[in-house]
């Protein structure tokens, strides 16, 4: 679908996971056991694995300001499971946000998103992941236009049937 290049950084972990559920075909990768392995999450917490994209997905719609797709858990109520701990630089003049721990658990998986998400709030870059407004589609893309204005994951698909649509209904 995405004609894009992936977003920077962390939020590529958070793209990825969002684009893990083809609206369109409905092929979910969180439903096979590759597919959960991709995000170290255990096959019998698949759950918790969707219901955290989804809610990053509503994030995301919010971004390019679009309504929410379908009633979601807030995300800061999913990442609450989050343990976090600060590294600092040698020369202590750095410092981030890491997963605490290793694991194959939703808490481990929303720990790395928490920290993409803080990563990516210092680096300005946050609100430039967004949802496709195509409510078949709603695939997660990074936004590089200059005015950060972007409403569509790719300009020859999504964008394109919108403007037909618009064209037809002239």
């Amino acid at each position: 679908m995405n004609d894009r290049a992936p977003a920077p950084g962390g939020l590529a972990l958070v793209q990825a996971l969002v684009n893990t559920l083809n609206l369109e075909s409905g092929a979910d990768s969180l439903n096979t056991p590759e597919g959960l392995a991709r995000f170290g999450v255990a096959p019998g917490e698949a759950e918790d694995a969707c219901e955290l994209r989804e809610s990053l997905r509503a994030v995301c719609l919010g971004h390019a300001g679009h309504p929410a797709h379908r009633e979601v858990t807030p995300l800061d109520e999913l990442l609450a499971r989050a343990t976090l701990r600060v590294t600092v630089d040698a020369d202590g003049f750095g410092a981030r946000l890491v997963p605490a721990g290793e694991g194959t658990s939703p808490a481990s998986l929303a720990a790395r998103i928490a920290a993409a998400i803080a990563e990516s709030l210092i680096e300005g870059t946050w609100p430039r992941l967004k949802a496709c407004e195509d409510p078949t589609c709603h695939w997660a893309y990074y936004d590089r236009s200059p005015a950060a204005r972007g409403r569509w994951c790719s300009m020859s698909v999504c964008g394109a049937r919108a403007k037909m649509r618009r064209y037809r209904a002239k």
